[in-house]
């Protein structure tokens, strides 16, 4: 368990229902060892007492009274000073509008617009408030200031709605203020390229080839790179998530695209992450019109082999750069990947049997293996974000032996 002893942490708590689970926040943070100061709105003392955050945190509750300061400077700008990391949950719509337009007229909102920490928020509303294009308008320009973000999560909200919109949970919460105060900066100065998403081959303009990947593990990577101090660009195919921010984007369609701009951008690159699930075949014409049905009449496609990618990249790597691939198998898996592994010239890759629940596309968790020349490490089922960190360490600990 993450050790934050001594960390300095401000908890803002806007006025939502979830605003119950923020004291389990306050209570594990705290049994963390942190120093935790709550800040609420007026509209979140109407949920939970302020009284119940004073006895969880042990310090003073500051709230929009401005009453009986417990600091000698101005109390928002000692918080602000204070703060390691700034954390907002539940975060309402209305404190990501004030937040996206600079807005400081309560106490949350005025402390917030002064820290230079980190910020995160852990949304809470209703499902049409969070799809709302104001909402998401505020959410993108947030995260292009650098605000990062806790869920929301999916299922049965309060109103009786289900959607997207319900708090994530404290401990997920907590896992994230870890990471963001416990971020290693081993890659700082280097710069990596990994590819994410799934490939489309054409067969007419309506129609195409892929597989089920989502970007999410790809997406995941250049997160966990991009927080330790990476220069980071995701070469993307199609995709079912956000990319993150603070990264470069680089979009393709089709194998034949994914070759064509790895070939460029693989000799400026220290490391290159190959996480995109690329079609093997594509159809051997395309139609430039939609193929029409001939009722009660077969229709066959004849296939060709695409060009293989990763093998491909590994005939022109550099000395010096580092090679990870990804393999996702239903049956061998070692023996298979282990086989790619040679064939493509890797120094790893990251195999995983997408027949075992909670693995492979289009799911927020992975089981993996790591597979080097020196051996196999296999790692049970975990978030994708918790193995990107694994598999980045695994990589500056081979440069560091090199």
């Amino acid at each position: 368990m993450t050790d934050l002893t001594g960390r300095e942490i401000v908890l803002g708590v806007t006025g939502g229902i979830a605003a119950y689970k923020s004291a389990e926040i306050v209570s594990r943070l705290r049994h963390l060892g942190a120093h935790v100061h709550v800040i609420m709105t007026k509209n979140a003392t109407e949920f939970v007492s302020p009284l119940t955050f004073q006895t969880l945190s042990a310090n003073q509750v500051v709230t929009d009274t401005f009453a009986a300061p417990e600091y000698w400077n101005v109390e928002h700008v000692a918080l602000a000073k204070l703060a390691e990391v700034f954390v907002i949950a539940p975060a309402t719509a209305n404190i990501l509008a004030k937040m996206a337009a600079g807005i400081a007229d309560d106490m949350l909102s005025t402390t917030v617009l002064a820290t230079k920490a980190p910020v995160l928020v852990a949304p809470a509303m209703n499902t049409g408030m969070w799809t709302a294009a104001a909402t998401q308008e505020n959410v993108k320009t947030l995260k292009a200031r650098g605000v990062q973000f806790a869920g929301p999560d999916s299922g049965i909200l309060a109103c009786g709605d289900t959607g997207a919109g319900r708090m994530s949970e404290p401990e997920e919460i907590v896992e994230a203020i870890g990471r963001i105060l416990n971020a290693k900066k081993d890659l700082q100065g280097s710069r990596v390229l990994i590819t994410a998403g799934a490939t489309r081959e054409r067969l007419d303009p309506v129609r195409f080839l892929t597989n089920d990947s989502s970007g999410k593990m790809g997406f995941a990577l250049a997160e966990a790179a991009r927080e330790r101090g990476a220069e980071t660009t995701v070469v993307c195919g199609s995709v079912s998530v956000a990319a993150p921010e603070g990264v470069r984007i680089v979009k393709i369609e089709s194998a034949r695209d994914l070759l064509d701009a790895m070939m460029k951008e693989v000799p400026e690159q220290d490391i290159i992450i190959q996480a995109a699930a690329v079609a093997d075949y594509r159809p051997e014409k395309r139609c430039d019109t939609k193929i029409k049905k001939k009722s009660g009449e077969a229709m066959t496609l004849t296939l060709v082999e695409n060009p293989d990618v990763a093998r491909e990249v590994g005939k022109i790597r550099k000395a010096g750069q580092v090679l990870v691939g990804f393999a996702a198998e239903t049956d061998h898996v070692a023996a298979n990947a282990q086989d790619k592994l040679k064939k493509k010239n890797l120094d790893m890759i990251v195999a995983n049997d997408v027949t075992k629940e909670g693995a492979g596309f289009n799911t927020d968790t992975n089981i993996a293996a790591l597979i080097t020349s020196a051996g196999i490490q296999e790692y049970p089922l975990m978030a994708k974000r918790e193995l990107a960190d694994i598999i980045l360490d695994k990589i500056v600990e081979m440069r560091e032996k090199a």
